[in-house]
């Protein structure tokens, strides 16, 4: 049964429950940061004045580190050399929580290394240097990649293997895997690199990008049309029950034997690097279908997933609580993102505004019935400032100011009605009758009351004053009350 997209919660605990085996070619990322300041006089080339450098567990490692990032448990198998880099590596990896690796090592070929050097500037890949032997591995490390793999199928809910080419997925191995994983009953995702999509006949999804799969059917692949028609046949051939091509920028198309194709838009998003996004949808696509997730679930996780990756820099991995951001309604957020119990994150988002060069604006109530005079004074107070705080008084406070029969709802549910509002950009609760704390502690550049109020009658003017802030006093709605809504509700007339 799959899980609903929206149930988000639920849908993340399932998959903290699974185990993903992963099998493929890990690599050692190194990314090294700098400006272009000038052109070598030994070459037309630019020089990169290097300022900082960053290494990633890449390849095959990388989608591990998505499926242990997504919350579920990943058991990795990966070959490396008996050198600097494989040591680095098998380290890193058994730093990282909820990664159990096995790894075979070959003393006769190095270990696969990419470094990257970016312009820090420009965000723009000015090289890459590649240490690597892509080569299949020999007859006797294929047998100790069988034999190390084959015990920990039983263990895992899904197998994904990550093709990169350099060894590891040979078609013994693959053959090996895909055997004994569909006599478990375990699905089979694979991101395929060899053209010859029979060697991995019987797996569960092939994932290839718009390259791969064109090249490997020998097709235009420009349409959704055209996917699907060219998918009909290696469908067949591969014996899987689906394919999903990733198209970049132009979105996913997921096309499953039985049943209609689904294509799903990209996110827009800013792309800041789309170095192994492919490895964070291989890793979603698995911890979803291990989750019960159906197809349609699963490519738009995975899609969400693709966009977060995309707005990193390096070779990213994506978190539950980032892919639940995506994913999900803005409003459906909005609470949980705008409502500010912990002063500490009061005073972390103020410094990020600060920095930002935001003016904050800051006013305050019950906000017991939101009404149309509350609306206007709100929308007016967001526009004379770039972030606008709201101060609500608790449930105590607006006892001792209304009266024990006050208020008509309590103060979580009036904070997500304020929340939910585009003009409100955080809600602050106070338990004082008056909001001179929270005013001395935020400091804001504006302060908004009603028009009902004179200036020298608003809380905290003197502070705002000091700091060189103004106050805005905004014209109220006339025949709007909230005592007079509830007199009204409660059967009191007009």
């Amino acid at each position: 049964m799959a899980t609903p997209i929206l149930d988000f919660d639920a849908f993340a605990q399932t998959i903290s429950g699974r185990t993903v085996l992963c099998i493929g070619d890990i690599m050692l990322d190194e990314f090294v940061y700098g400006e272009v300041s000038r052109i070598s006089p030994e070459a037309p080339t630019p020089v990169i004045t290097a300022q900082r450098s960053e290494i990633h567990i890449g390849g095959a490692g990388n989608v591990a580190r998505n499926v242990a990032s997504l919350g579920a448990r990943c058991i990795f198998v990966g070959l490396i050399g008996e050198d600097d880099a494989g040591r680095r590596l098998a380290s890193a990896l058994g730093e990282q929580a909820g990664i159990e690796s096995v790894l075979v090592c070959d003393p006769s070929r190095p270990t696969t290394r990419k470094a990257r050097f970016v312009s820090e500037h420009f965000s723009t890949h000015m090289l890459r240097a590649d240490w690597e032997q892509a080569a299949p591995a020999s007859d006797d490390i294929e047998t100790k990649l069988i034999d190390a793999i084959l015990p920990q199928i039983a263990r895992a809910d899904i197998v994904l293997l990550s093709d990169y080419a350099k060894g590891v997925l040979t078609a013994r191995v693959i053959r090996h895997t895909i055997d004994a994983a569909r006599k478990l009953g375990k699905p089979v995702v694979v991101d395929p690199k060899s053209l010859n999509w029979a060697i991995y006949r019987g797996a569960t999804l092939l994932t290839p990008n718009r390259k791969e799969f064109s090249e490997a059917t020998r097709s235009r692949a420009e349409t959704v049309q055209s996917i699907v028609e060219a998918s009909e046949d290696v469908m067949r051939l591969a014996d899987c029950e689906a394919i999903l091509v990733t198209q970049g920028e132009h979105g996913m198309t997921l096309v499953p034997r039985n049943g209609g194709a689904v294509h799903v838009p990209a996110f827009p998003v800013k792309v800041r690097d789309v170095s192994g996004a492919g490895d964070t949808v291989a890793a979603a696509l698995a911890v979803s279908l291990a989750a019960g997730a159906d197809w349609d679930t699963a490519l738009r996780v995975a899609n969400a997933a693709a966009a977060v990756a995309v707005g990193k820099q390096g070779t990213a991995s994506v978190s539950a609580a980032e892919l639940r951001r995506k994913i999900l309604p803005h409003a459906t957020l909005a609470a949980e993102e705008k409502i500010v119990l912990d002063p500490a994150a009061l005073d972390a988002q103020l410094a990020e505004w600060k920095r930002q060069g935001q003016r904050v604006g800051f006013t305050n109530g019950c906000f017991d019935i939101l009404h149309p005079g509350h609306v206007k004074v709100l929308t007016a107070a967001r526009a004379a400032c770039d972030r606008l705080i709201v101060g609500l008084n608790s449930d105590a406070s607006v006892r001792r100011l209304k009266g024990a029969d006050r208020p008509v709802q309590d103060e979580r549910a009036r904070a997500e009605v304020l929340a939910a509002l585009e003009a409100v950009d955080l809600v602050v609760i106070f338990a004082e009758d008056t909001p001179i704390d929270l005013i001395t502690r935020i400091k804001p550049g504006v302060l908004v009351k009603g028009g009902d109020y004179t200036r020298e009658q608003v809380v905290g003017h003197e502070v705002v004053e000091a700091a060189g802030g103004v106050v805005v006093l905004v014209d109220i709605l006339q025949g709007f009350s909230t005592t007079a809504l509830v007199h009204r509700a409660r059967g009191g007339g007009k």
